[in-house]
């Protein structure tokens, strides 16, 4: 791992000095103008008021986004190892018709 480097990130009109490896820059900007875009929406809507709220209610709805595609992917990865044992049945299947057909 490289050395951290101080990396300035801009979220609701406020600029922030966050340190983190040259490698994972590029990531953190991402989720930085994602969390931006998420907070600016909430305070557009005018439902919520405050920096702190508003940081909160952003907070919890990643946390929801992140706990929806966490069980997504928990559902198709049991999906998939439902569809290989259905075919590993079929392939014995069909091997056991194979064997009595060449009788």
């Amino acid at each position: 791992m490289s050395k951290p480097q101080t990396v300035d990130i801009h979220i609701l009109d406020k600029e922030y000095q966050v340190s983190c490896p040259p490698e994972e820059r590029d990531a953190l900007m991402q989720a930085a103008r994602h969390l931006d875009e998420r907070m600016r929406t909430i305070r557009g809507s005018g439902s919520v008021i405050g920096l702190e709220r508003i940081a909160v209610m952003a907070a919890l709805n990643l946390s929801y986004d992140l706990a929806n595609a966490q069980a997504q992917a928990s559902s198709s990865s049991s999906a998939s190892e439902d569809l290989q044992r259905l075919d590993q049945k079929l392939s014995q299947a069909l091997q056991g018709l194979e064997q009595t057909s060449a009788f």
